[in-house]
């Protein structure tokens, strides 16, 4: 077998790890959870042999790991990543990196200090239709992509109420920090330019309303805290010139979940899209990707026809991670890009906060 990795947290995305680690021949020797139960259930569940309450008595009984992946609620990200860099562990992390750029400077420096690779699962890279498009940007057929829309919005898609969600100390924020997908997706096809300036809107009209929950999150908790917005909308330049809008909801009136991001090049225009028939269910989405060019006076569109992928490229951003660490692949995402993805965050919660543009 490959490398040996230990997996901290047992939720529903460690499926997706455990199928990307297995398919780049990874060695998943260990599980941490503090539901202890939980965790000799997925580790029943994926033939994991040894089960752990505690992150630091799996780092220090297990010393052979050679990497981890951090799949808890968005505040222990930061926390568990440093603390496994700081074990000498490579660190593949859920997303979001962080609660906030403070703490993703934080990490990149415990990242510098291990000589260590910390990667994110910003999955949507990993999707076919990136890599086609991606693979058209580097060729020069689209030219300086000058401006973006990133989109993921959803119609009724609160995760639950009450429960770390929804509650910012936890989480963060609501579906900005959530669903950030798309914006990340939306730079990394336009080169992650540095961004200038944000200015930026938060809305929360629905967020306690139960006619808003959607088919997927966590049970209600009575009783619990629920102070993120529904909505965020915002505006980004960048120094380069290029531009980004970006609009994503848990619950908005909208016609139904659409997930994209939409372009505008030199030489040719695109959009990456998964649509949903039912909010929260891949196995009824439509995923389409695009070229829009002008050829011998005509308007041309092109479809790109990529292979299926159910799980949004979630199981190859997690292969990616291991072929990195043994350089048989390009990382897909390093941590400098998700310092910059952080302070635009900042910078719309900020912006919403002040009702002014924010300098980012």
């Amino acid at each position: 077998m490959g490398l040996k990795i230990g997996i901290i947290g047992a939720g529903g995305m460690a499926q997706y790890h455990v199928a990307g680690f297995r398919q780049a021949n990874a060695d998943i020797v260990a599980i941490a959870d503090l539901n202890e139960a939980a965790a000799k259930k997925t580790a029943d569940e994926y033939g994991i042999t040894q089960v752990f309450d505690k992150v630091e008595d799996m780092l220090e009984k297990v010393p052979e790991i050679d990497a981890v992946s951090v799949i808890v609620p968005n505040k222990f990200h930061a926390p568990l990543a440093i603390q496994a860099l700081k074990a000498g562990k490579h660190v593949f992390c859920e997303k979001p990196p962080a609660l906030n750029a403070a703490q993703m400077k934080e990490m990149i420096d415990a990242e510098s200090a291990s000589g260590k690779r910390l990667m994110f699962n910003f999955n949507n890279r990993a999707r076919p239709e990136s890599y086609a498009m991606k693979q058209y940007i580097e060729n020069g057929g689209v030219g300086k992509i000058n401006s973006a829309q990133a989109k993921w919005i959803r119609r009724t898609g609160i995760p639950g109420f009450g429960g770390w969600f929804t509650t910012k100390d936890m989480a963060g924020g609501g579906p900005l920090i959530d669903l950030l997908h798309m914006i990340d997706l939306a730079m990394f096809l336009m080169e992650y330019p540095e961004p200038a300036y944000v200015l930026g809107q938060t809305f929360d009209d629905f967020i306690t309303d139960k006619n808003f929950k959607g088919p997927w999150g966590i049970p209600d908790r009575e009783g619990g805290v629920t102070d993120v917005e529904s909505a965020a909308h915002g505006f980004v330049t960048f120094k380069t010139g290029q531009v980004l809008s970006l609009q994503v909801s848990w619950a908005e009136l909208v016609k139904r979940e659409e997930v994209s991001v939409v372009f505008q090049g030199t030489k040719a225009g695109g959009k990456i899209e998964r649509l949903f028939g039912i909010d929260g269910i891949d196995e009824t989405s439509i995923d389409r990707c695009e070229l829009y060019v002008q050829e011998n006076g005509n308007s041309v569109n092109r479809e790109v026809v990529v292979e299926a992928c159910e799980d949004m490229g979630r199981s190859r951003s997690a292969a990616n991670f291991i072929k990195a660490i043994e350089g048989a692949e390009t990382a897909l995402n390093e941590s400098s890009e998700a310092l910059k993805l952080m302070r635009i965050i900042d910078a719309i919660y900020e912006s919403a906060k002040s009702g002014k543009p924010v300098a980012c």
